[in-house]
C-alpha cells in the first residue's frame, strides 16, 4: 500500500500570483499538509500521505487547479524572470515580454522548455529540450533544441520573434512525438531535418542568426536576504532542508496583500524571491521572518548547490560536503555544484558530483562510486565535461572537493595548474554514462572478489588499479590465498 504521493503544481516561468498561492496553501491546510518543497523547474512539490490523497485530489479539482500526481509528464516552462530587475537589467527583455510569451502558450508542454535572458547567469540555459535565449536584437531569440533523452544539441540557424515562441515550441514538440524514431532518444537526430519540418508546418517571423551565442560569464549572485535595488527592496528566502512550512508561506501571501505585492517568484535554486518591497513595508516582512524563526544570510558556499528534486540522498551528501568546506574555511566563489544521483538527470552546475552504481545484487546497489567532473571554463551552461577525479568512495569526496576548490582558485589568480591536469583530461557530456571494466577477479577458495574499478582502499590499492599490475606478493584479504589463486570472470557472472 502506498504511504504517500507527490503532487506537482507548475508555476509557469517561476511566477505565482500571491492570491493563487494562498488558495493552494489553504487547500493544503485542509489536507493536513504541513510542509512543501520547490523544484528545480520552478514547481511546487507536495508530499501528501495516502489517507489525505482523496481530500487533496477533490479540493484541487473543485478549485480548477492543474496538477500532477506522481508523474513528470508536464515538466513546466522554466524562465529567468526571477532574475529580472535585480540580477539582470539594461536590456530589452522585461516583465511584460515574459508574461506576453507565457500567455500565448495554448497547450501544456510535455518537453522541457527554458526561456532565458542571455544577460544573466542565475538561471540555466540548456537544461531544457527547447531552449530559448534572448539575443541582442530586441524581440528576437536564439533557439537550441536538445533532443529528448540525448545530449545532442541543434542550434537553429535563425533568430525567432518573441510572439512566435509558443507556436514554434508546440510544432517542435508535435514533430518529435510523431516521429520518435528520428528525434527521440536518438543521438544522431538531424536538426536540419527538424527545422525543415517546422517551416512546413508553421509560419513564424525570423532573421538569420549571424553571430553565434556567447555564454555569459558565470557569477552566481547572492540570492538570499533583504537587498536594495533602486528605491525598493527584494527578499530572497532559502531553506537549508528545502522544506517550507505551509503556515509560513501563508503568512508570506498575507504580507504580499498587505504590502501591495502581486506575485512571488520561484527560482531554479529551490528558493523564493519577493520583489518590490517598499521601504515603509520593510518591518512587515521582518516580522514574518521573526514570527517563523526563518534565518537568512546563509554562507555563500551553501547556496551554490543544485540537487535533484525529492532526493534525500543528494541533500544529505550536500550537507556533508558543505560541512567539510566550512571546516576548511574554503572560498567557493565562482563555482556552482550539482549532485547527480540518478542517470540522465539535468542539473545546473560547473562542478558535477556524479554517483554511479558499481556492485549490484539483484535490484540492490551494494557499492557506488563517485566522479568529480567540471565544465568547460567552469561555466554551468557549458555542455562539455572534464574529469577531475573518478571512482571515489563517498568518504573521499570531501577532501577531493576541497582539493578541486583550491586548485580552481589557483587557476583564477594565474598560478600553475599542475594538480587539475595531473591526469589526462577526458571529455564527456553532462548526462553521459561512464564505462566500467568488464572483468573482475575472484578467489577460488573463499570467493572474495578483486574489482579493478574499486581497488582495495583498505590495502592502499587505488581504484582503477588493474589486477595484472598488482605485485606478485598480493594475496586475498580474506583467506590470504596468493595472486595465482584468483580466476578472471566476467563482471555479469559475479554481480547480477
Amino acid at each position: 500500500m502506498r504511504h504517500s504521493y507527490i503532487v506537482k503544481i507548475n508555476f509557469t516561468g517561476g511566477i505565482v500570483p500571491a492570491g493563487q498561492l494562498q488558495q493552494i496553501l489553504g487547500i493544503l491546510e485542509h489536507a493536513r499538509v504541513r510542509h512543501v518543497r520547490f523544484g528545480l523547474r520552478q514547481q511546487l512539490l507536495i508530499e501528501v500521505v495516502a489517507e489525505e490523497y482523496e481530500t487533496l485530489d477533490t479540493l484541487l479539482k473543485q478549485h480548477n487547479i492543474v496538477y500532477e500526481f506522481d508523474t513528470g509528464q508536464y515538466p513546466n516552462i522554466v524562465s529567468s524572470y526571477p532574475a529580472e530587475e535585480i540580477f539582470s537589467a539594461d536590456n530589452w527583455l522585461g516583465e511584460g515580454i515574459y508574461k506576453d510569451i507565457f500567455d500565448l502558450f495554448d497547450y501544456r508542454p510535455q518537453l522541457k522548455i527554458n526561456i532565458s535572458d542571455n544577460n544573466q547567469s542565475f538561471s540555466p540555459f540548456f537544461t531544457g529540450n527547447i531552449n530559448w535565449i534572448a539575443s541582442s536584437h530586441a524581440h528576437f531569440w536564439y533557439l537550441y533544441v536538445r533532443f529528448p533523452k540525448t545530449n545532442s544539441i541543434f542550434a537553429w540557424k535563425e533568430l525567432i520573434y518573441s510572439n512566435d515562441i509558443p507556436q514554434v515550441s508546440k510544432t517542435i514538440e508535435k514533430i518529435i512525438w510523431e516521429d520518435k524514431v528520428a528525434f527521440y532518444a536518438n543521438d544522431q537526430a538531424e536538426g536540419d531535418k527538424l527545422a525543415i519540418l517546422v517551416k512546413q508546418q508553421c509560419e513564424y517571423i525570423a532573421k538569420p542568426a549571424k553571430e553565434p551565442l556567447e555564454l555569459s560569464p558565470f557569477r552566481l549572485p547572492y540570492y538570499e536576504g533583504f537587498n536594495r535595488y533602486g528605491d525598493k527592496t527584494w527578499l530572497g528566502i532559502y531553506r537549508r532542508d528545502e522544506s517550507f512550512p505551509v503556515n509560513f508561506l501563508m503568512d508570506i501571501c498575507k504580507a504580499c496583500n498587505q504590502t501591495k505585492i502581486g506575485q512571488v517568484c520561484v527560482t531554479s535554486w529551490k528558493s523564493l524571491i519577493i520583489k518590490g518591497i517598499e521601504a515603509k513595508y520593510r518591518l512587515v516582512w521582518d516580522k514574518v521572518l521573526t514570527r517563523h524563526q526563518i534565518n537568512v544570510r546563509h554562507a555563500a558556499n551553501e547556496l551554490n548547490w543544485q540537487i535533484e528534486d525529492e532526493s534525500i540522498e543528494g541533500l544529505e551528501l550536500k550537507q556533508q560536503l558543505v560541512k567539510h568546506l566550512d571546516a576548511n574555511d574554503l572560498r567557493t566563489f565562482g563555482l556552482s555544484f550539482a549532485i547527480q544521483t540518478r542517470p540522465k538527470s539535468e542539473l545546473f552546475g560547473c562542478v558535477i558530483i556524479r554517483k554511479k552504481p558499481v556492485l549490484r545484487f539483484g535490484d540492490y546497489t551494494i557499492l557506488s562510486l563517485y566522479d568529480i567532473l567540471y565544465t568547460d571554463d567552469f561555466n554551468p551552461n557549458s555542455r562539455k565535461l572534464y574529469v577531475f577525479e573518478k571512482n571515489l568512495l563517498k568518504s573521499y569526496l570531501g577532501e577531493q572537493v576541497r582539493r578541486f576548490c583550491k586548485t580552481y582558485l589557483r587557476t583564477r589568480i594565474g598560478q600553475q595548474n599542475e594538480d587539475l591536469f595531473a591526469q589526462p583530461v577526458e571529455e564527456t557530456m553532462l548526462s553521459g554514462e561512464t564505462s566500467i571494466p568488464d572483468f573482475v577477479y575472484q578467489c577460488k577458495h573463499c570467493y572474495s572478489v578483486y574489482d579493478p574499478l574499486v581497488g582495495e582502499p583498505e590495502s592502499n590499492i587505488l581504484a582503477l588499479t588493474s589486477f595484472d599490475t598488482l605485485p606478485e606478493s598480493y594475496c586475498c584479504p580474506l583467506c590470504e590465498a596468493g595472486k595465482t589463486e584468483f580466476i578472471r570472470k566476467e563482471r555479469s557472472m559475479i554481480f547480477v
